[in-house]
């Protein structure tokens, strides 16, 4: 892309002082991988696409089913039935074209996950279990990768910023998950649609200011209630 449509493209940006154009630089050269393209995976991969991150992986192995159009609005009724990362790529094609994608069309496990990880600079986990995310969290304190964490259920969510420059991880906050069967998911009691819209901008927001070196506040775990309209942040 030459430079002046790069300007007029990411201008908004540009603009900022604190992201000028060295942050753009900065954007563009990035590259990023999101476990999961659901209700949380799917506004982060719009709006990092939309800042112009340069490498954007997905990495997903369900397909896309009618019940899931309601929050994960990177797919649309013309996807249902093919993979979440293809439906994904369709959405980052027609809305960027000079993202480099990476689809990965596998569920991330102890046989692949320190292959995938290392491959990127941000790992970003929209995943929607516990095993998952230990998992991530743990290969990322092994490769030092910082690791931007989200999770949704109800009206409820948190965000955090995990393992990097030295900050704390998932396990200094919660050291064992609890058991995936013992513990309520979106698939038994549910999601309002906009929740993770709201969860999943922070979590790219967050990913951004990692990316353009802006100030972070570190080791903190901020739970987000919409149904009261609270926001509290909790120190570990």
């Amino acid at each position: 892309m030459k430079s002046e449509d790069i300007f007029a493209r990411y201008s908004r940006q540009i603009f900022i002082e604190e992201i000028g154009l060295e942050g753009q630089r900065k954007i563009l050269n990035s590259k990023v991988l999101v476990i999961g393209a659901g209700g949380l995976g799917s506004p982060v991969i719009q709006y990092l696409a939309a800042a112009g991150v340069g490498t954007l992986g997905v990495t997903d192995f369900d397909k896309v089913e009618l019940h899931n159009l309601n929050r994960q609005i990177v797919h649309n009724e013309n996807t249902i039935g093919i993979s979440k990362v293809k439906s994904a790529e369709n959405f980052v094609r027609a809305l960027n074209h000079q993202i480099q994608y990476i689809g990965i069309e596998q569920k991330i496990d102890e046989t692949n996950a320190e292959d995938l990880i290392s491959e990127f600079d941000i790992i970003v986990d929209g995943s929607d279990n516990f095993t998952t995310r230990y998992l991530v969290n743990d290969i990322c304190v092994k490769l030092q990768k910082p690791l931007v964490y989200g999770s949704i259920l109800g009206f409820s969510g948190q965000v955090a910023i995990f393992n990097y420059n030295g900050s704390k991880n998932l396990r200094d906050i919660f050291p064992e998950p609890p058991v995936d069967e013992d513990f309520p998911d979106c698939d038994s009691l549910g999601v309002l649609g906009a929740l993770p819209g709201i969860v999943g901008s922070m979590m790219a927001n967050l990913t951004l200011k990692i990316i353009t070196d802006l100030p972070l506040q570190l080791n903190q775990l901020t739970l987000i209630d919409t149904l009261r309209w609270r926001f509290q942040t909790i120190d570990f």
